[in-house]
């Protein structure tokens, strides 16, 4: 009796295309239930923005990091959390000269490995989400951001770039009455 062949499955890899073919089904839906690829962008950027709420909590509790001196260092922690999260480290690059913009860069998008956009839905930001985790997370941290896409491998560029502007710091704000 022979033993059956075992095969050696990185599960990183594994479950990162389990991911993508996720997130890809759920876009879908998402696409069906709107009307508009304007609505769904909105809806995949929302859905990021709720998850960057949510996981800042355990970035923080899993690196113990403490407050960032500039948004250079924001940039680096960013970096980080696509590392912690997804596997992979996009490229901190093109900082304005005034250092309150930058680009993460990504040769490959994890998230839309496996996708082809047909032509009616060219302006669908199918990474989107990703836009929305950044601004959510550095939001609950105090620092309000905005985030899109520069370039898109699923719109023909040779990378995915993330473009994040910093827009101002937040101010803690004490309810009415909480004196």
């Amino acid at each position: 009796m022979s033993r059956p062949a075992t095969r050696l499955t990185d599960t990183k890899k594994v479950s990162g295309e389990l991911f993508s073919l996720t997130y890809g089904a759920l876009v879908a839906q998402i696409v069906k239930d709107y009307q508009s690829v304007e609505d769904v962008n909105k809806q995949l950027e929302k859905m990021g923005y709720n998850v960057g709420v949510r996981i800042i909590e355990d970035f923080l509790a899993r690196t113990k990091e403490g407050k960032c001196a500039d948004f250079r260092e924001t940039a680096e922690k960013v970096q980080a959390a696509f590392k912690l999260y997804l596997n992979m480290s996009p490229t901190v690059t093109s900082w304005s000269a005034a250092s309150d913009q930058f680009s993460l860069v990504f040769e490959a998008n994890p998230i839309a490995e496996f996708v082809e956009l047909p032509d009616n839905y060219a302006d669908l930001q199918y990474s989107n989400i990703l836009c929305g985790a950044i601004r959510g997370a550095l939001e609950m941290v105090h620092i309000e951001v905005a985030a899109w896409f520069a370039q898109d491998n699923l719109k023909g560029d040779s990378v995915t770039e993330l473009r994040v502007k910093f827009i101002r710091k937040v101010e803690d704000t004490v309810p009415a009455g909480d004196d």
